[in-house]
């Protein structure tokens, strides 16, 4: 789950019950009762072909869960993807041509784009972040600030982008936060009590705002230490003190300017919630042929 010598898999989506069921939800939101102007223009029988292109330089992420969409809705739909998620495509590229039911076309196409759109604007979005500090041994990585329901389709995105994910959800990996110490009185209590109750697997990391915070987290024994809102010279100043004791994490006020700055300070990490709820939806659309 964390540090930059901890590959994950970039490639691969699993259509799990929460993915169709987001899916569905979002068909139902657009649907209603049905698509009254295509139910109205378009005979069932018709079929025809378009084409799904992107407006816009962008890195490809969503291409399954677009067809999942149309496939919802007609099964006979098919979806031919003329890139794969991940590529990074110019403007004008063809991302996927369809070909079957107009009405189901019609239908579906505003749902699937959405699904694209917020998806390869993330995978966008992170490939810049990235190629920030390229040359640097460090990893830039997500938080849990995603979309309610789409976490695993952000992080997916991410993935897509170049970027690590930080852990899925609570249930993965013991974050000690400011209001955990505020409830528990310090960090050397936090640190010893989840060593007490969490099974062995699981890695113990701490916030800290300050170097002497930090210096009890490294006595306390964190595997990691989130460096939380620090200036560059004070991170700098806490790799010197950690001295290899402990992964370090970079986080807030992170920009696209300041992260070769940090990259350079030597943290193991950079975390940004801005990978996943700032991020600018990228420009497609589809056109009948």
């Amino acid at each position: 789950m964390y540090g930059p010598e901890q590959d994950t898999p970039r490639f691969s989506l699993d259509f799990s019950p929460l993915v169709d069921r987001l899916i569905d939800l979002a068909l139902e939101e657009d649907l209603g009762a049905g698509d009254v102007t295509t139910l109205a223009l378009v005979p069932p029988e018709q079929k025809g072909s378009a084409r799904i292109r992107a407006k816009q330089p962008l890195t490809v992420a969503g291409l399954a869960v677009a067809a999942r969409v149309f496939h919802r809705l007609e099964p006979r739909l098919t979806f031919f993807p003329q890139v794969a998620d991940g590529d990074q495509v110019e403007a004008g590229a063809d991302l996927a041509v369809l070909k079957g039911p107009v009405a189901a076309i019609l239908t579906g196409e505003r749902t699937a784009l959405n699904f694209l759109m917020r998806l390869s604007g993330i995978a966008t979005f992170t490939r810049r972040m990235v190629s920030a500090v390229a040359g640097f041994p460090v990893a830039v990585v997500d938080t849990r600030k995603t979309m309610p329901g789409w976490r695993v389709l952000d992080k997916y995105a991410v993935r897509l982008g170049g970027g690590r994910n930080h852990r899925f959800g609570l249930y993965d990996g013991v974050l000690i936060k400011n209001n955990h110490l505020q409830a528990v009185g310090s960090i050397t209590a936090a640190v010893r009590r989840a060593r007490a109750q969490v099974h062995h697997l699981l890695k113990i990391e701490v916030e800290v705002a300050t170097l002497a915070e930090l210096e009890e987290a490294l006595a306390a024994g964190a595997d990691l230490i989130l460096l939380d809102n620090m200036d560059d010279a004070a991170l700098a100043e806490a790799v010197r003190l950690t001295a290899g004791r402990a992964l370090l994490e970079a986080s807030g006020s992170m920009t696209l300017e300041r992260l070769p700055r940090v990259a350079a300070a030597g943290v193991n990490l950079i975390s940004m919630g801005a990978l996943t709820h700032s991020a600018p939806a990228v420009d497609i659309h589809l056109r009948l042929l």
